[in-house]
């Protein structure tokens, strides 16, 4: 019953991310792009400064303050500025799409930076997945755009994030971690401003927008959080796809978007080399905590 629970709140999850970015894409049409980072750092920063609040955490104490914290900051800021632009200039689909290889980025960081053993199985689905990037943004072919290259971008520096993550000292709170993940937003969106113009006063229905952007992001937010201490990663983990359906969906009433085939096939490439890299990696995971158990 919890695996079925975590299911449905981390499908819950992936489709409110999904709708976070058709308004972050529809808002980029009349809102500078600089602005709308602004206030969705603003607005998340302020939910978690609540949350900190609430739990009685001093998110500026001084004992939270770690160089891992700083590049992780850094990494967020970097992966909003060149997502935000990204999901203004590409197909929401081709987003999707390109973002589902995040995973195989973080198994590759892990290897090279980590330290972290990959064998050849893993190795050759992770060029799997990236031949699949390399099909969906199709570089040196016709219908090849340079802006796609933006979502490559942001898929290694959100992978950076989530490996440097791992090295934050376990006493920092998740809620401290978050806090800063937003605020980063705030501190590098006068960059993205000076780039897609300065702060503009906005209509009622584009503040409505704005505020269900920042609210569908921390929904999804606390929903993946809940199914992640709910149920088995095994049985949650492969839902994260589902945000590529949810986008697809949306992509096609919202904007009009149809993917083409290369888009199918580049996407069944990543998701299929993702959740044979994560089920490999529960596989090994098991066998190394048998063999420790045989061993104690």
């Amino acid at each position: 019953m919890n695996n079925l629970r975590g299911i449905l709140f981390i499908t819950a999850a992936m489709a409110a991310f999904s709708i976070e970015d058709s308004f972050i894409k529809h808002l980029s049409g009349s809102v500078p792009k600089g602005q709308i980072m602004l206030l969705l750092g603003l607005g998340g920063a302020l939910v978690f400064f609540l949350v900190a609040l609430r739990q009685r955490v001093n998110v500026f104490a001084k004992r939270h303050f770690s160089w891992p914290l700083f590049w992780r900051t850094a990494s967020e800021s970097v992966a909003a500025l060149f997502f935000i632009t990204s999901l203004s200039l590409v197909p929401i689909t081709t987003v999707a799409a390109v973002f589902q290889a995040t995973p195989l980025a973080i198994t590759l960081g892990a290897a090279l930076f980590l330290g972290e053993q990959v064998g050849w199985r893993r190795w050759s689905a992770i060029m799997v997945g990236f031949l699949g990037v390399l099909i969906i943004i199709r570089p040196g072919m016709a219908g090849f755009d340079p802006a796609s290259l933006f979502v490559v971008i942001t898929v290694f520096t959100i992978a950076a994030r989530d490996l440097l993550t791992r090295l934050i000292p376990t006493e920092t709170s998740s809620t401290v971690v978050s806090f800063y993940g937003f605020f980063a937003l705030v501190v590098s969106s006068p960059l993205l401003m000076a780039i897609t113009g300065w702060p503009e006063a906005v209509t009622g229905t584009e503040a409505l927008s704005l505020g269900a952007a920042v609210a569908f992001g921390v929904i999804g937010y606390y929903l993946i959080v809940t199914a992640m201490r709910m149920g088995e990663a095994s049985a949650i983990m492969p839902f994260r796809y589902t945000r590529l359906l949810f986008s697809i969906i949306l992509g096609a009433w919202i904007f009009g978007e149809s993917p083409d085939a290369l888009t199918y096939l580049g996407s069944a490439l990543i998701i299929a080399s993702g959740l044979y890299t994560f089920l490999r990696e529960r596989k090994l995971a098991r066998a190394m905590a048998r063999e420790a158990s045989a061993r104690a």
